[in-house]
């Protein structure tokens, strides 16, 4: 067991040192609100080991949960945006987190179903999160892609996330450093 190398996320539930991929893998192709609580608890131990792009991976497959947005869990673990902007924002230069504005950016563009448009604008969530924390990460020139602005991300969360969903990413959008001029 390797001791921890970056400071718990407070975005997400404590940690389970223990905890391996095994976690994740006990709900088969099951991926509601048990799963996606295991990815939080899993993300967080990740993290904490010093593997911050495996722990924003982790972060993704619980964004990609099917939740109805009723679940009690939900109150005590909302959507992980907060926990996105804390690894975009704590993670130290000598810890490899790749470039997220290009993987969500990829993302957002492939995405498949189930529930695609939801996921989609999730992650087009997250690269707007991105975009305004970690201006300094360049986009990929290489994939011709429409970036979508805040307004059509947030109509889009309405559309197709949860009750709260867009209120939720525009908190911790807004909390964010002063906006990037180029979003």
């Amino acid at each position: 067991m390797s001791a921890q190398l970056l400071p718990s996320c407070p975005h997400l539930p404590a940690s389970h040192a223990a905890l391996d991929h095994h976690h994740l893998g006990r709900h088969g192709d099951a991926r509601g609100i048990g799963f996606y609580v295991a990815c939080l608890e899993y993300s967080q131990v990740l993290w904490e080991r010093g593997l911050a792009a495996r722990a924003l991976l982790c972060l993704d497959r619980a964004l990609g949960a099917d939740l109805r947005g009723a679940e009690p869990e939900l109150r005590s673990h909302p959507l992980p945006y907060a926990a996105m902007a804390w690894f975009l924002t704590h993670t130290p230069p000598e810890v490899f987190i790749g470039n997220p504005r290009v993987h969500f950016q990829h993302y957002a563009d492939r995405m498949n179903e189930p529930r695609r448009e939801q996921r989609r604008w999730r992650a087009w969530a997250c690269w707007s999160l991105t975009r305004r924390l970690r201006p300094e990460w360049p986009a990929d020139p290489r994939h011709d892609v429409v970036e979508p602005g805040k307004d059509a991300i947030a109509a889009s969360l309405d559309l197709h996330g949860l009750p709260g969903e867009t209120a939720l990413w525009r908190q911790v959008l807004d909390a964010a450093p002063p906006e990037n001029p180029l979003v």
